[in-house]
């Protein structure tokens, strides 16, 4: 059998030559922690890298993931618990009541008066309009480009079931979200961007179905796209 020979104290590294690597070795570390981890797991996005890189969007679905479970599970505890209520409450007889027949006189009918029938309002114009059809579980963001004050008319409804959503900006380093819901059938309004940037709507089916969805917008802003 052959035994490795021992290596001389020559060749082994000195105590200056470890210090060294393991320096190197933990800048290495924290650079891919602030630049790679932190914006793909958490959306912290210190030095801007992540959102060049595409993580921070990343990291912003993956948290909207966890906040969307968690709501979804207290609302199906909270819904348990009027049917259990229900089931042990005691069932009410119901009482009847003689009707009492009151007999009036016919009013004197009035001459007709000829009335010119009311005028529809138009539809408002838009600018842009998408529909898609989401599968269950399945998620999609809309972007509008705008500048900082510029303002956007949108109005969305789904079909078929109630959708999540998350209307929110980022650029420039920057992120903002201005209003979060679950459960909404449609909404409409405003959006005044907060910055130069894109700012739109994030939608996610949780129904069992397929659910489409209208989006319509009109305003200030550059073009409608289709993030993911």
């Amino acid at each position: 059998m052959y035994n490795t020979d021992m290596p001389l104290r020559s060749e082994l590294p000195s105590s200056a030559q470890l210090i060294r690597s393991t320096i190197i070795a933990a800048i290495v570390a924290l650079v891919l922690l602030v630049t790679v981890v932190m914006p793909s797991e958490y959306a912290l996005d210190p030095t801007g890298a992540g959102r060049l890189l595409g993580l921070t969007e990343m990291g912003e679905i993956k948290i909207q993931l966890v906040e969307e479970a968690a709501a979804d599970e207290a609302a199906q505890m909270v819904a348990v618990q009027p049917s259990i209520n229900e089931a042990v409450s005691e069932p009410v007889e119901p009482v009847f009541e003689a009707a009492v027949v009151k007999v009036e006189a016919e009013p004197e009918v009035a001459p007709k008066v000829e009335r010119p029938a009311p005028t529809m309002a138009a539809e408002p114009e838009w600018q842009d309009e998408v529909r898609v059809v989401l599968t269950p579980g399945e998620g999609t963001e809309f972007k509008l480009t705008m500048q900082e004050g510029a303002v956007a008319r949108f109005a969305w409804v789904s079909e078929g079931g109630p959708l999540n959503f998350d209307t929110h900006g980022d650029g420039g380093g920057q992120s903002i979200s201005y209003e979060k819901g679950r459960g909404v059938l449609e909404d409409e309004g405003e959006l005044k961007a907060a910055f130069n940037g894109n700012h739109g709507w994030f939608f996610r089916n949780r129904n069992d179905n397929d659910v489409t969805l209208m989006l319509r917008t009109d305003g200030d802003y550059g073009e409608l796209k289709r993030a993911m």
